[in-house]
């Protein structure tokens, strides 16, 4: 399993994992839930297995340019430029032709209007990242809105209508896609949040999958509140225990998937501090505990 950059501009498994045909089996008293590992056959499954291989190659990252046009308006503001298509393709070309892109960066995130995009000269923004060898992405979810019935939690809405948009992404030369949502501590996080995110989560990773896309899964444990680290890491194993067993569930190639999981950290009002390596421990120890073997990368953040 290979471990990459996730470049922001501004910015052993677990016996219940692998080898077995069920998995998620709860405490004594309570009901069992399996799953069958059974792998979809699909025209794009070899394709898929490449990309998330070529994203997750060492020594590169993911470029993430999906900035929305508002906030990428507030960018140009700050030189003094007005929010227009010109300018926003002006500024995502200088990105995008930056000789010797490609030893560094492995994959790069566009905003649907990106997506569909051409330097001055008319050669469209895929092919500037195809010549260097990096791979297309778009961001595929539509925001985060109320969780009804919850803790004044959130979940990430974007799921009518992804299978067509994803398509389209596709034909387009995207070959990856993005999807993010959040889980709050200081909020519960309620089991309804927890469920809701991971099966978000595992359905728009089946979604993207079926059109070609490689899913990267994302379920974002927020640095808001005063906890400790242990409280992170069990919130943490508990979330991605929902989410590899609902990606089970809906049959994703777990070969063809790219990891984003946040570190392990105490909340961000919390009076001590972990140290860097406190941090990694306690990150490599729920990424050991609860992904699979087969998953070919984990992206993290670097500014």
């Amino acid at each position: 399993m290979a471990s990459a950059s996730f470049v922001k501009l501004n910015a052993a498994s677990s016996s219940w994992m692998g080898q077995k045909s069920s998995l998620g089996k709860r405490s004594p008293g309570s009901s069992t839930r399996r799953v069958s590992f059974s792998t979809r056959a699909s025209s794009y499954t070899d394709e898929l297995v490449q990309t998330a291989k070529s994203i997750a190659s060492p020594g590169r990252g993911i470029l993430a340019i999906d900035e929305s046009n508002a906030t990428c308006g507030k960018r140009l503001a700050s030189i003094s430029l007005d929010n227009t298509e010109t300018n926003r393709q002006a500024y995502r070309q200088l990105l995008l032709t930056t000789p010797g892109l490609g030893e560094y960066i492995s994959g790069a995130i566009f905003f649907e209007e990106t997506l569909y995009q051409s330097t001055t000269d008319g050669k469209k923004f895929v092919d500037c990242l195809r010549d260097e060898n990096i791979v297309p992405g778009i961001k595929v979810d539509k925001g985060l809105v109320p969780l009804p019935g919850s803790n004044n939690e959130s979940w990430c809405q974007g799921l009518d209508g992804l299978a067509s948009r994803s398509a389209e992404y596709y034909k387009q030369g995207a070959r990856f896609a993005k999807w993010r949502t959040v889980v709050s501590i200081p909020c519960g996080p309620s089991d309804l949040a927890i469920k809701e995110a991971a099966w978000g989560l595992a359905r728009y990773a089946a979604i993207s999958q079926d059109n070609g896309l490689v899913p990267i899964v994302e379920p974002e444990i927020l640095l808001d509140g005063d906890h400790p680290i242990d409280r992170t890491l069990e919130v943490a194993e508990k979330v991605w225990a929902e989410v590899f067993y609902y990606l089970a569930e809906n049959n994703v190639v777990f070969e063809g998937i790219l990891l984003k999981p946040s570190m392990v950290t105490p909340g961000a009002e919390h009076k001590e501090k972990a140290s860097p390596d406190t941090v990694a421990k306690y990150t490599l120890k729920m990424l050991k505990r609860r992904v699979p073997p087969a998953v070919p990368g984990i992206m993290d953040r670097a500014y």
